[in-house]
């Protein structure tokens, strides 16, 4: 009973300092430790996507968006980097998906469901063939939305984002 009391007061302890701790059990309190926006340093990547399987892309793009591989990491805020995917008319798809792939949408009307094959992506608009792997790999909310929104894809090796001095990322393959 005396470690309930204990565990309630560190609730409320921490509550009226303003901090997120709470009693371990074992005589200590302890603090978790939440970044603010002034703290986060964002950095820039440039990605090149050429003859890399889009999978493997997209997962490296979406740790570098969501910012996985910092130690301040935290599931519910969004410490993710800015990153440019180039080549993306030069991404490789494995078996026979070029042919067999497809992606479906739905206006919400009966009848109203639209199929695209990747092949018609690839021919168009080759960049969001990697803007929807990316974006299946993100959260469903509004903080993937606002990770999404740090991600600008280029069919051609070239894009305008040189006066933000992007660093080169590999994707391991």
């Amino acid at each position: 009973m005396f470690f309930l009391t204990k565990i309630a007061l560190s609730f409320s302890l921490a509550a009226l300092l303003g901090k997120r701790s709470f009693y371990n059990g074992f005589g200590g309190y302890m603090n978790t430790y939440i970044p603010k926006k002034a703290d986060l340093q964002r950095r820039w990547y440039v990605v090149d996507a050429e003859d890399v399987v889009l999978g493997r892309l997209a997962t490296h793009v979406a740790n570098l968006l969501s910012g996985k591989g910092k130690p301040v990491w935290t599931p519910f805020l969004d410490h993710g980097d800015h990153v440019i995917v180039i080549n993306a008319k030069k991404i490789k798809l494995t078996g026979r998906k070029w042919e067999q792939k497809v992606y479906y949408r739905h206006s919400g009307y009966p009848g109203g469901i639209k199929v695209v094959k990747v092949e018609d992506y690839r021919a168009n608009r080759s960049d969001r063939i990697v803007e929807y792997a990316v974006k299946g790999m993100l959260p469903k909310n509004r903080l993937g939305r606002s990770m999404a929104k740090k991600m600008k894809v280029y069919q051609g090796g070239s894009h305008p984002h040189e006066s933000q001095k992007p660093e080169s990322s590999q994707v391991l393959l």
